[in-house]
């Protein structure tokens, strides 16, 4: 949050904590001091008029009832080692405008800084509730059943295992599996994506999706703290804590230039008098001025504002970075590699041929399940739907072990078993002419071959088929349109990879093991920044070679810690839409830090030079700070992607 991420700004006294639920600005205890200060404020002006001799004591009072609280925040600070805030500043003008005689000015500051907090507090609750709403989604209470009966329990107390009964129309209230049902389930809540998904048993569903048609009955996977909601709000809220590199640079920058103020002040306000007879309530009262336009509190709040409203924004449409060092990361891409099976395409492949060498291909499919059984690997669970739907028994196999970017092997009825490329297959057994032929003949036509090797002979091919995602190549053309290569880095064959990404309008590096794809990634980062986008299990290594690291995948726990960040609607056009996102930020932060600096710049000067006075220098610096924020909260509106 802004307050969290607000290191320089957020100094003791001066960081906008989150305003309760429930509760109004004039609530909170800045709120009241805008009352009570403004109350004074009109009693002393309205005393002017009626009673003159009163009024100078009355903006007194006003403007040490204005300037008490703040003043203690300032020696707090002070006493924690850090002497230059702007409540130490402020305390410092509004006690010496009192002593060289302009209480009402005095008054009238303390006032407008006091309006000044209290709109930077409601700019920030903006950013925050953006986030918070997403908690909102969640049903408070949830129907769980037992033993044949139902009743309704708090669902923060849900437990692993339970049943839950979802009615159509209603929000499931934990992440969890389907046991009984198909149904319509709309999941924009937690991915953004609109369109309703068909689910039925045994797939998952998560907390906060709606059930758009018919009954289902779901069984509790994760806990209420646990459930993609709570991760996707704990994970935004830990990425405003990941300050950007240009944030670390002007916290760095403003501890430098604040003494520098203070310094100027004290030359602006004795030097004049001292050296060329000039007067001293007047330097004295320029120098106040001074003090009060120098705070940098506009430039130090303008980067976190932004990445704030910008991770908020991002997490609202499925598209998460782990804070400001990845969003300016991600708005320097150049290359963006994209993994092929589960990403590019939809990792859903299907056999779509099986080619049986002195085998049956009962035995061809039953061997390749039996090493497969218990993967999660997409072309493991399309041999294992393979074999049932050919109503072959799907026995698993001993001693199954995964042979990292090759294949599986393992034991079944004392026949030693292996599935892998034939590229390596062709290490383990002889392939013949018309072996050679088969697999060339299914790489040409765009399929993956995986080869079934059984007691050291070739047993069969399995040729399975992964087609693109619907979005693939719109979201590569719309990264062209960025100005940002693709490239494709697949295990796959040359010739299945050259297919898919040749369709798709992008290069391709085939035939890659894990590190061979880290290796890639560091050769391609010689010429641009890449953004890697992988599924984020086996494509981890690379992830964490690229400058940024995306998982696709629908809030899954991996897609969620394992890269810098992760699309959840799982489109590759948000690839675009992130780099989009990012760029709009940056942008966003470069007119912030121009408008910062610029009316420092202005104000400096008339305030030097006599032209502006304690209020105006106040008011400029409030302005500057909510001018900022305001700009910052435009990315709360911002839409990522193209229509």
């Amino acid at each position: 949050m802004i307050g969290k991420a607000d290191s320089g700004h957020g100094l003791p006294g001066h960081v906008h904590e989150a305003t309760p639920d429930g509760v109004s600005w004039y609530q909170t205890n800045k709120g009241r001091l805008v009352l009570v200060t403004g109350a004074c404020l009109a009693i002393a002006w309205t005393a002017s008029l009626l009673w003159p001799a009163a009024a100078h004591w009355l903006f007194v009072a006003a403007c040490l009832i204005g300037v008490v609280p703040v003043a203690r925040r300032a020696f707090a600070a002070a006493s924690a080692g850090m002497p230059f805030t702007i409540e130490m500043l402020m305390t410092i003008a509004a006690t010496g405008a009192l002593f060289i005689g302009a209480a009402e000015e005095a008054a009238l500051v303390v006032f407008l800084f006091a309006v000044g907090e209290v709109l930077e507090g409601v700019a920030a609750d903006r950013a925050r509730a953006s986030i918070r709403a997403l908690g909102d989604l969640v049903p408070k209470t949830a129907i769980i059943e037992e033993n044949g009966a139902t009743r309704q329990v708090d669902a923060a107390a849900l437990a692993i295992g339970q049943i839950l009964l979802v009615r159509p129309g209603d929000r499931i209230a934990a992440d969890g599996e389907i046991t009984d049902g198909v149904s319509g389930i709309d999941e924009s809540p937690v991915t953004g994506e609109s369109v309703p998904k068909t689910k039925g048993v045994g797939e998952p569903v998560f907390a906060g999706s709606v059930n758009r048609e018919a009954a289902l009955r779901v069984r509790v996977s994760k806990a209420a703290e646990d459930n993609t909601i709570a991760r996707i709000i704990r994970l935004v809220e830990e990425a405003q804590e990941a300050r950007a590199p240009t944030e670390r640079f002007i916290d760095r920058f403003s501890r430098i230039y604040m003494p520098a103020i203070v310094g100027l002040a004290l030359l602006v306000a004795f030097l004049p008098p001292l050296a060329f007879g000039g007067e001293w309530s007047v330097w004295i009262y320029r120098a106040l001025a001074l003090l009060l336009i120098g705070c940098p509190c506009a430039l130090v709040i303008s980067v976190p504002a932004a990445i704030a409203a910008s991770l908020s924004t991002g997490a609202r449409q499925g598209l998460l970075m782990k804070g400001g060092v990845v969003i300016e990361a991600a708005a320097k891409t150049g290359i963006v590699a994209f993994d092929k099976t589960g990403t590019l395409t939809a990792g859903r492949p299907r056999v779509t041929e099986i080619l049986a060498f002195g085998q049956s291909e009962h035995d061809v499919v039953a061997w390749a399940a039996a090493v497969e059984t218990g993967s999660s690997h997409p072309l493991a669970m399309a041999i294992i739907d393979r074999a049932k739907a050919d109503a072959i028994p799907v026995r698993a196999a001993s001693q199954a072990t995964a042979i990292a970017g090759q294949g599986v092997t393992g034991v079944l009825d004392g026949v030693a078993i292996f599935v892998g490329a034939p590229r390596h297959a062709v290490k383990r057994a002889r392939f013949d002419d018309q072996a050679n032929a088969a697999v060339e003949r299914l790489e040409a036509e765009g399929k993956t071959v995986a080869a079934v090797i059984a007691n050291g002979s070739l047993a069969g091919l399995i040729a399975l088929r992964d087609e693109p995602r619907e979005d693939a190549a719109a979201g590569v053309a719309e990264l062209k349109e960025l100005g940002v290569r693709s490239v494709m880095l697949t295990g796959d064959n040359a010739r299945t990879g050259a297919a898919i990404a040749g369709a798709l309008g992008m290069a391709c590096k085939a035939e890659l093991m894990p590190d061979d794809k880290v290796a890639a990634i560091k050769s391609l980062a010689s010429e641009a920044p890449v953004m890697m986008v992988g599924d984020g299990i086996n494509d981890a290594p690379a992830l964490a070679a690229a400058g940024v690291g995306i998982a696709m995948g629908s809030g899954t726990d991996v897609a969620l810690e394992t890269a810098d960040g992760a699309v959840l609607k799982s489109r590759v056009r948000d690839v675009a839409a992130m780099i989009r996102l990012a760029r709009a930020t940056m942008s966003n932060i470069r007119v912030n830090i121009a408008i910062a600096l610029g009316l420092k710049a202005v104000f400096l000067v008339t305030s030097v030079f006599g032209y502006t006075g304690l209020w105006v220098a106040i008011l400029a610096d409030t302005g500057a700070t909510v001018i900022v924020t305001a700009n910052a909260l435009r990315l709360l509106r911002f839409k990522a992607g193209q229509a």
